[in-house]
């Protein structure tokens, strides 16, 4: 297995950084009048992610994980602060946003055509993809009729099929078997060597020296671990 080693030097990335967040903001309202009250979630979170790197984002439930990763991915709006992107981003929700009456082949092929993929390109990775994550038995299968661990690995396999130059996860091995959970670690491992960035959203880390900086969102902000 590809090992993901830590790095000794806890230094934000700054200007190598291939995504950087600063300052981000984002407020919800709560309730129904005359009782609605605004919720600050996020209240000026920095971060940075360097080519290479594998970052953990850990925090308590309600605590703007994924929030932030909305924000991240440009999927939500904040109220304040601006991220920079440079390169492709793969984003794996917690939730897949699939179509049932597809089969994985088929929404492989949606997105390699989203991603302006050649068909040669996105064959190759599909293959690729089936054999690393091992679900190539399901690839006629309709996603209406996938197991919950199956329909994660399509999640994880459609955010890698254009090689990100930044991959962010939520919550990417909910449902995974312990031998899929290892081969999700070694994809991880080959993504690092590759230079490309990794941030992983979890409620808890049991792995962390599987990572090289691990950052907790705390109070609306992110602070080391």
């Amino acid at each position: 297995m590809a090992a993901v080693g830590a790095r000794h030097d806890d230094t934000p990335p700054g200007d190598r950084a291939v995504l950087a967040a600063a300052g981000i903001e984002k407020t919800y309202r709560r309730g129904v009048w005359p009782a609605r009250r605004w919720v600050r979630v996020l209240q000026g979170v920095d971060l940075a992610l360097a080519p290479g790197e594998v970052v953990g984002l850990v925090g308590e439930n309600g605590s703007g994980k994924s929030t932030l990763m909305k924000v991240l991915v440009g999927a939500l709006s904040a109220d304040a602060g601006t991220v920079t992107r440079r390169g492709r981003l793969g984003y794996c929700p917690q939730e897949p946003v699939v179509y049932e009456r597809l089969t994985c082949d088929e929404h492989f092929e949606l997105f390699g055509h989203a991603y302006g993929l050649t068909d040669q390109a996105e064959r190759r990775a599909r293959r690729e993809l089936y054999e690393a994550l091992g679900f190539e038995r399901y690839a006629a299968t309709r996603t209406d009729r996938l197991s919950g661990g199956t329909l994660s690995k399509l999640n994880l396999g459609l955010a890698l099929l254009a090689d990100p130059e930044v991959l962010l996860l939520d919550e990417p091995y909910a449902g995974f078997d312990f031998d899929t959970y290892l081969r999700f670690w070694e994809l991880v491992g080959e993504r690092r060597q590759a230079g490309r960035s990794v941030l992983i959203i979890s409620h808890f880390v049991t792995d962390e020296e599987r990572f090289d900086r691990i950052i907790e969102l705390r109070d609306g902000r992110a602070v080391p671990r």
